[in-house]
């Protein structure tokens, strides 16, 4: 996934947040279109200890990225509130193979609405790039991401219906 319009000074928790909903929905990694190394520690410390290959770019030009992206064949889904709903174009996403989901923070550029092969809406309401992302993911993967185990975890989180179990693996 692609994160634009990050604003070091005010965005590294929701950025944050936004490359962890990702990494635990089933993205392969976060190209982040700001410089912000500590976002990038953050994110890979989590890695280190849950496992997984998740990784993070910092500070890639964002028209670069997507130019790239779709030189290689890829496609582009933006999420914002005013594209398509993503009830009616799901099954074509899912049809493709290599997909790139743009996530704003501040102001998207109007270019985005270009590039994007699908301008996709989670919901035609006001919410937050973290939801709108888990949302998507979730229904791109049809909820198989839930049960994703990593076998390289240094940490794993045992199922109770009471208390919190976690174990060293």
């Amino acid at each position: 996934m692609l994160r634009i319009g990050h604003r070091p000074e005010r965005d590294q928790r929701v950025t944050t947040h936004v490359g962890l909903a990702a990494r635990a929905f089933g993205a392969q990694g976060m190209y982040l279109a700001a410089d912000d190394p500590g976002v990038k520690r953050s994110i890979e410390d989590v890695v280190s200890r849950w496992g997984g290959d998740f990784f993070v770019e910092n500070n890639v030009s964002w028209r670069r990225c997507i130019q790239q992206w779709k030189r290689e064949g890829g496609k582009v889904v933006h999420l914002t509130m005013y594209g398509l709903r993503m009830t009616d174009e799901i099954t074509a996403i899912r049809k493709e193979e290599k997909l790139l989901v743009v996530v704003g923070a501040e102001k998207v550029p109007g270019d985005i609405y270009g590039f994007a092969d699908y301008n996709i809406s989670v919901t035609t309401q006001p919410h937050s790039e973290i939801s709108s992302l888990s949302v998507f993911l979730d229904n791109l993967f049809e909820g198989e991401e839930l049960d994703r185990e990593y076998a390289d975890a240094a940490m794993k989180i045992s199922p109770s219906g009471r208390g919190k179990k976690r174990r060293d693996a």
